[in-house]
C-alpha cells in the first residue's frame, strides 16, 4: 500500500512560512520591552512603528516583506513538482537549497549588503524555477 508521507520539501515549505515571522521578529526586538513613550514596539499601531524605524531593523522588515512575497511561488512549485512525481531526492535537495539561500538572504538584506543580497536572491530563484520544473517530463 502506498502512504503519503511528509516529505523533506513540506518540511522546507513550513520553514519558508516561518521566515517571515522570524524576519518580523527580529524587526520587532529592539522596541520589545521599552515603554512605547520611549521608542518601544507599539503592538496598537505596529506597521507605523515599523515604518519610523531604520538601518537594520528597516531592512529585518523589508525581508519580511519579500520573504512573504517569495512564498507563494515556492509552495506552488513543490505541489507542483510532488504532482508531477518529480524526483524525491533532487526535490528535496533543491527545496533544502531554496530555503538555505533565503535564510542567507535574509542575513544580507539585515547586513546591508545589497549585491550580495541580489546574487543569493537570484540563486534563489533559479532553485524555485528548478523545482517547478524538475518534474517535467
Amino acid at each position: 500500500m502506498d502512504y503519503t508521507r511528509f516529505t523533506i520539501a513540506y518540511w522546507c515549505v513550513l520553514l519558508a512560512a516561518l521566515l517571515p515571522i522570524a524576519c518580523a521578529a527580529l524587526a520587532k526586538s529592539t522596541g520589545m520591552g521599552k515603554p512605547r513613550k520611549q521608542g518601544g514596539f507599539d503592538n496598537n499601531d505596529p506597521r507605523a512603528w515599523l515604518a519610523k524605524q531604520g538601518d537594520w531593523v528597516a531592512r529585518a522588515n523589508a525581508a519580511q516583506a519579500n520573504s512573504f512575497e517569495a512564498l507563494p511561488f515556492f509552495i506552488g512549485a513543490v505541489v507542483i513538482a510532488h504532482q508531477l512525481h518529480a524526483p524525491q531526492g533532487r526535490l528535496d535537495i533543491l527545496a533544502v537549497l531554496f530555503v538555505t539561500l533565503r535564510v542567507i538572504y535574509i542575513a544580507m538584506y539585515v547586513a546591508g549588503l545589497p549585491t550580495v543580497r541580489s546574487a543569493i536572491w537570484s540563486l534563489a530563484l533559479l532553485a524555485n524555477i528548478g523545482i517547478l520544473f524538475i518534474g517535467y517530463r
